[in-house]
């Protein structure tokens, strides 16, 4: 049986502090500009639209949608899928897709919201929906 790969813990600073606290608790989260409306990921003090500091938390459904992928067959830990996708929310993010068929993906699919454990909080990954 193949052993489960190991991700390494996060690191966490004072800003980013909130978002791994609910990580732990399988919330993802994500931040919006009370002065602009936009949401924004990675969650940043911030706005990196308007440049506001009136930010707060939301949860985010988990739920999105590839913009755009790249397979990596030739890897030493074997093949992986970087992608792009866009939260259900609107913000865009990178992340790697985990637990499918990587052959069977295709910009446009529908993908999930996934938790890969660490030595700290866990990882958010996105899986086929």
């Amino acid at each position: 049986m193949a052993e489960a790969k190991k991700y390494p813990a996060p690191v966490t600073n004072p800003e980013t502090a909130q978002f791994w606290e609910a990580a732990k608790a399988g919330k993802f989260m994500i931040k919006r500009c009370t002065a602009c409306g936009d949401r924004h990921y990675f969650p940043r003090s911030i706005c990196p639209f308007c440049f506001s500091d009136k930010t707060v938390w939301e949860e985010a459904s988990g739920e999105a949608t590839i913009y755009t992928y790249s397979l990596m067959r030739k890897s030493p830990t074997g093949p992986y899928a970087i992608a792009y996708v866009t939260l259900k929310e609107g913000p865009s993010l990178q992340t790697n897709i985990v637990d499918c068929d990587l052959e069977k993906l295709k910009i446009g699919q529908k993908v999930k919201l996934v938790w890969k454990p660490t030595d700290g909080a866990p990882l958010p990954f996105f899986t086929a929906a």
